[in-house]
């Protein structure tokens, strides 16, 4: 995979991965009430549920790419749709942090579980991956390696993100929790996935 096609696709992936939503308040929740011994086990819960959302997205997006140009273009236009549609509903959305009132102590391997089947089942990545994956293809380049790298790149780049987060929580237990900052991470978060969604009906099959 080209370096420069790479290196787009890693800036793509950290808008995305950056934007709060359902996995990222999990992660900050369990930070916020069981502190950063959970850090750990989110973050890999986190590389799971990619993992399992990527490859599956993956292999549904490999059989669309080989039915037609016209289902390709259709699958595009209702991935930018839903990207905009993310967007404002985040726009709208009041502060919110979710459920705080995990029990403490909690067993890591639940938490490692429950941050998987959270990730495995947000719909965000796998509608950025069908989404933008096609823009980032060499058609020079055999398509199995590509993918590979963009799969291992979204992992990686979920588990770090997640971990961020979950030690960021664990340092700011109360800012954190303001509706001001919950208010200006929605706002911020609506604006890229609306940009994003604009982006992805402009763009053209490789």
């Amino acid at each position: 995979m080209p370096f420069d096609l790479w290196l787009t696709f890693a800036a793509a992936t950290f808008v995305v991965l950056v934007i709060p939503g359902p996995t990222i308040l999990l992660v900050i929740s369990y930070a916020l009430t069981q502190g950063r011994r959970v850090a750990v086990a989110t973050a890999m819960g986190v590389a799971l549920g990619d993992l399992i959302a990527v490859s599956a997205s993956m292999a549904g997006l490999g059989a669309i790419m080989l039915t037609s140009a016209w289902a390709f273009t259709a699958l595009k236009w209702i991935g930018a749709a839903y990207l905009v549609f993310l967007g404002v509903k985040l726009l709208r959305s009041p502060p919110y942090l979710g459920d705080l009132s995990t029990p403490a102590q909690t067993p890591v391997n639940r938490i490692f579980g429950h941050a998987a089947v959270v990730t495995a089942l947000n719909p965000k990545g796998i509608i950025f991956i069908i989404a933008f994956v096609p823009q980032f293809l060499s058609p020079a380049l055999p398509a199995l390696p590509q993918f590979l790298t963009m799969a291992v790149t979204f992992v990686a780049m979920g588990a770090i993100n997640a971990l961020a987060y979950a030690l960021l929580a664990d340092q700011l237990r109360v800012r954190i929790r303001r509706p001001s900052v919950l208010t200006a991470m929605n706002r911020a978060g609506g604006v890229a996935l609306i940009a994003m969604g604009a982006l992805t009906a402009t763009m053209q099959r490789n």
